[in-house]
């Protein structure tokens, strides 16, 4: 799908997870299928969806197991051979824990079932894919401890590896059955997709979690000390919004060693991911600028340093690596211009909220001087619905708003609606809706809430064939505005 940047398009987010389906969770089953088909209909270019990455702390998407791996929960049973009853298919909420207990039988049936061929003999030869299957066997084998807090035989592993692994065999061929039928899955979805002029749109965490595949099998990418622990981690300093920073606690980059290498963990996390998605948006992109730099043992991220991080030099190695990558920086907040010069001196698409750029008593209009090398967004999966912001305003804002709103000449609808149609005349190439906000979903549908960790961070979800339906109808109506914005 060459040059998918290029024209003035329309978008949906819409997490995988949030999907409808018969097992508790959404698949890449015949739902998701059913989804990239209503979007063509519509006229809805690209499927927005978050990291399939395993699941690590908080089931945050955000925080995986592995850059490279992708999570068995969103495996599709019927698409395996195996009947399962239906479990929680009509609720309106994820529960990780009881989907991966269910699903699990179910998987280890068709792994008894599987027969490997040619295609898993090449897929099993690629080298993560043992790797995690070692790394995720060996965390099971220490009741899913961080790796930092295994044996050293384990621990150090990937550096020494003399363990015996006879007693280990059928755990890490499962493991590794589970990655090659993930890839199957997500293969004939993407296809699918893109035969119905749907591209799809994935996300790459810019850090990765301590407890993870990428650390354990790739320490000296990192700023550990001697037992695996990290000297320095990541995080945001104090601002308006929070007194204390933001402390993360993510492993920061040994950015000399990378560079040193040519950037071979990033340029291969990203090979691996831009084969699997159209267009990768990379989060927190500032951060390829500069870096706030905590010492692991400051409890806050009150105490740091800015640290320069070879923006250049890495993305010339991207460009050469990977030439026809299609990029969008999110470049959010307030950042110095160091950070937009970096991002447009390689072309990068940035990105704009329409929530942080409401002005309560003004009018809500486009202007000559809008970018159009950007994406627009009502909101994120870290923003409050599009209705949810509205409730939260005082009656005298939400009255403000309405008087903004005609004055830049949206007279009809709800103010949700008359907001996705403000976010659609937008001058930006992409405009991508949540689809909470197409089908004016309040604060109970929210995805996440920045700062905080677990439930219900994660859990919304499409409830069931009827849900599905409404959205069918949303997108009909979405279709429709998205072509009077000159959108196709």
């Amino acid at each position: 799908m060459a040059d998918i940047l290029s024209a003035r398009q329309a978008g949906l987010l819409l997490p995988l997870s949030a999907l409808p389906a018969r097992h508790g969770i959404g698949d890449m089953g015949e739902t998701a299928h059913a989804l990239a088909a209503m979007l063509a209909q519509a006229g809805v270019r690209i499927w927005q969806i978050l990291p399939l990455n395993p699941l690590g702390f908080g089931n945050s998407p955000y925080q995986p197991y592995s850059s490279f791996a992708g999570d068995p929960i969103y495996l599709n049973l019927d698409a395996l051979g195996v009947s399962a009853p239906a479990f929680r298919e009509g609720e309106p909420r994820v529960d990780y824990a009881a989907v991966r207990a269910f699903k699990e039988p179910y998987l280890r049936e068709a792994f008894r079932r599987f027969q490997p061929d040619e295609a898993y003999a090449v897929f099993v030869g690629q080298k993560w894919v043992r790797e995690y299957a070692l790394f995720a066997t060996f965390k099971k084998r220490n009741g899913m401890r961080c790796w930092n807090e295994w044996p050293d035989a384990m621990k150090y592993y990937p550096d020494a590896p003399s363990l015996p692994l006879d007693e280990f065999e059928e755990e890490l061929r499962y493991e590794m059955f589970l990655q090659y039928a993930f890839f199957r899955q997500w293969t004939a979805l993407k296809r699918a997709a893109n035969q119905a002029g749907v591209a799809i749109m994935g996300d790459i965490p810019f850090y990765v979690g301590i407890d993870s595949q990428d650390v354990w099998a790739g320490k000296a990418n990192f700023l550990l000390d001697g037992a695996g622990q990290p000297t320095y981690v990541a995080g945001v300093p104090p601002d308006y919004f929070s007194k204390t920073g933001q402390r993360w606690g993510n492993p920061i980059y040994n950015w000399e060693y990378l560079e040193k290498t040519g950037f071979h963990f990033w340029i291969e996390r990203l090979r691996h991911s831009c084969a699997l998605f159209d267009v990768l948006r990379i989060d927190h992109f500032r951060a390829f600028d500069t870096y706030w730099k905590i010492p692991a043992s400051c409890p806050t991220a009150e105490i740091g340093e800015w640290v320069e991080a070879p923006g250049y030099a890495f993305f010339d190695a991207v460009r050469k690596a990977l030439p026809g990558a299609s990029i969008v920086a999110e470049d959010l907040g307030d950042l110095r211009p160091e950070v937009h010069a970096l991002r447009d001196h390689y072309g990068l698409m940035g990105m704009k909220i329409v929530q942080f750029t409401i002005q309560p008593g003004q009018r809500i209009a486009h202007n000559a001087d809008e970018k159009e090398n950007v994406v627009v967004y009502t909101g994120t999966h870290d923003n409050q619905t599009m209705r949810g912001y509205c409730q939260s305003r005082t009656p005298g804002e939400r009255i403000a708003l309405y008087r903004g709103l005609r004055r830049g000449g949206y007279w009809f609808g709800s103010l949700t609606s008359r907001f996705v149609r403000y976010a659609l005349d937008d001058r930006a190439r992409l405009a991508i809706i949540p689809a909470q906000d197409l089908l004016e979903c309040d604060d109970s549908a929210r995805l996440n809430t920045p700062g905080t960790v677990g439930s219900p961070n994660w859990e919304w979800k499409l409830a069931g064939p009827a849900a599905l339906e409404t959205l069918r109808r949303r997108l009909a109506w979405y279709g429709r505005v998205l072509r009077k914005a000159r959108r196709k």
